[in-house]
């Protein structure tokens, strides 16, 4: 969790407050956030868990349902380092809603934003390109399949893919190698929840570009950016109470337009062509 460790410890270096959680909704498919600032963070809802049997036994492993409004916010960030997958998807959450905070403060610490700009056209793919995806990103697929080299994907879930598809899923057993071979990777968001984010960083340290991108995004770019990523593709909350209804009710990230904004974050020093845009 090197790459966590490192987004939370200058986050808290840089950001002082001290506020609250108002709110926490554990969705079907995104967890969401809310602290005293107002502002509201999501992560990926990790699903197919092995440690979400409703017994003593595995309870004490789960989120404490019901007393975590009111709580700090900097102890619920910490959940993002727990073995409990559950209370990483937590633990992330949190981390973007004070990210978010600490932008509003202090402004964007590093890199330059691009409102409503899309991460894959900010990576400036060519035909090229050897494509490795961690993580289905459907819309992502439709536009580059055919278009490059060649395009991986790697999931946990074949099914995630479409019929005709599923010639380019990769079983994660094999990222690495993958990883290796392309010149663009493209990381979901998920992968902070999911578990494995530095491994697959490093199997990526020949690619030309690195993208982290989906909702679960950060926007605190810094250690991102020393970590090899160099296009952050996140969203911010426009309203913070429609996000929370959307997450509790079960909504996908589809939906989230309804209530925020694509924003993307360009490493300048390593594509200057695209901050310049």
């Amino acid at each position: 969790m090197e790459l966590i460790e490192k987004w939370f410890s200058d986050l808290r270096r840089n950001y002082g407050a001290e506020p609250l959680v108002s709110d926490a909704r554990l969705g079907v498919f995104y967890t969401a956030v809310e602290i005293s600032t107002g502002n509201v963070g999501v992560a990926f809802t990790p699903r197919d868990l092995s440690d979400t049997v409703c017994c003593p036994k595995t309870a004490a492993g789960a989120p404490p349902a019901g007393q975590l409004i009111g709580i700090k916010a900097w102890d619920l960030a910490k959940y993002a380092f727990s073995p409990s997958a559950l209370r990483r998807a937590l633990g992330v959450a949190t981390l973007n809603a004070l990210s978010a905070a600490a932008v509003d403060c202090y402004g964007l610490p590093d890199g330059t934003v691009q409102q409503e700009l899309d991460a894959l056209e900010a990576a400036a793919i060519t035909p090229e390109d050897r494509v490795a995806m961690v993580g289905a990103f459907v819309p992502f697929i439709k536009r580059l399949k055919g278009r490059v080299i060649s395009l991986n994907v790697i999931d946990k879930h074949r099914e995630a893919l479409k019929p005709d598809e599923r010639s380019l899923w990769i079983h994660p057993q094999f990222a690495i190698e993958a990883l290796r071979k392309a010149t663009v990777v493209i990381f979901s968001g998920s992968a902070l929840v999911e578990g494995g984010i530095d491994e697959l960083l490093q199997a990526s340290r020949s690619a030309r570009i690195c993208v982290m991108a989906g909702p679960t995004t950060p926007l605190w770019p810094l250690p991102f950016f020393r970590s090899g990523i160099a296009v952050l593709g996140g969203i911010r909350a426009l309203n913070a109470r429609e996000l929370l209804t959307i997450v509790g009710q079960g909504g996908s990230g589809y939906l989230f337009e309804r209530a925020a904004r694509k924003v993307c974050l360009i490493d300048s020093s390593v594509w200057p062509s695209r901050a310049a845009a």
